[in-house]
């Protein structure tokens, strides 16, 4: 086996292996509070946002506005999620959290994002580049467009 097939070995295996952590984080995030991490990326982001549009909302946790609103119905399903239309432009509709959403944004851990970006932001400037470029050339390699939104893959 050549060096270079053992190393392209690895790198897939470590890409399995982020995406099974984050997978089982998702998990356990349904089993303990009956939210998906994607769910309660939209829920901290409303509430970091505060009234914000589902345009805004859509482009601030890069994901696609049909997957923040089927996100949003269910969240809406469990009184987590108010939308109401904006008072000078009756077409807007801007999102806003409920008490009871508030409630389980305090009780639930941090992502696993959240722990990535605390020790992320630990490392070196010329270590964090190296991580990004390095990232960025394997999701080009799989011909991954990063800067469009993602798809309903995260509802």
């Amino acid at each position: 086996m050549s060096n270079s097939i053992h190393i392209a070995e690895q790198t897939l295996l470590a890409i399995r292996q982020i995406n099974r952590a984050m997978d089982v984080h998702s998990k356990k995030l349904t089993k303990a509070y009956g939210l998906t991490g994607p769910q309660l990326i939209v829920l901290k982001e409303i509430e970091r946002a505060q009234g914000a549009s589902l345009s805004v909302l859509s482009r601030n946790i890069s994901l696609s506005l049909a997957t923040v609103s089927v996100i949003l119905d269910k969240l809406e399903d469990k009184k987590y999620v108010e939308r109401y239309k904006g008072s000078t432009d009756k077409r807007t509709i801007y999102v806003r959290i409920t008490d009871s959403a508030r409630e389980i944004i305090d009780k639930v851990p941090n992502l696993l994002q959240e722990d990535f970006l605390i020790k992320f932001e630990k490392l070196k400037d010329w270590e964090q580049s190296l991580i990004l470029s390095s990232i960025q050339r394997i999701a080009s390699m799989m011909k991954v467009d990063i800067s469009e939104p993602t798809s309903s893959v995260y509802e």
